[in-house]
């Protein structure tokens, strides 16, 4: 599979509400080119794939609307809305916040967030100028061996 058929792919997923199975999902990671940190700078708001994992109910519940990128050194990476739906960065969930770097995933290095609190790595690659596609990793995060998977819009 190419770059341009990943992103196909992937609008026909999200236009159908967004249900995939992980193993498409990381052919689709896969096909899709690494972005560098100061390349992703900025407001995201963030949408879950529908696979059935666990991390889906998590971040529904947390009435997670995003992640913010001030710099590499600052990152709010669980934006969420209150019961009001004023924005607010989720501390207490994400155990503080988050920077950027690049990391080695799968065989090449791409921009990752680093949660300060909690042992998760959030691994971006571009779909295009506006949309990433994320996959989180960490100690105790995959669900019977299967990543989580989402998606940034560029705010």
């Amino acid at each position: 599979m190419n770059t341009e058929q990943a992103r196909e792919r992937i609008t026909e997923i999200r236009t159908a509400g967004g249900k995939a199975s992980t193993d498409e999902l990381d052919v689709l990671w896969a096909a899709l080119p690494p972005v560098r940190p100061e390349e992703i700078l900025g407001d995201w708001r963030g949408s879950a794939f529908v696979t059935g994992h666990y991390g889906e109910g998590l971040l529904a519940a947390a009435n997670w609307h995003g992640k913010r990128f001030h710099s590499t050194t600052d990152v709010q990476p669980l934006i969420c809305r209150d019961a009001d739906g004023t924005l607010f960065s989720n501390i207490e969930a994400g155990k503080g916040e988050a920077s950027l770097w690049m990391i080695e995933f799968r065989g090449e290095s791409t921009a990752s967030m680093v949660y300060d609190g909690r042992p998760i790595v959030d691994h971006f690659k571009q779909i295009d100028d506006s949309t990433l596609l994320g996959v989180m990793n960490g100690k105790d995060v995959l669900d019977d061996g299967r990543h989580f998977y989402f998606l940034l819009e560029r705010e």
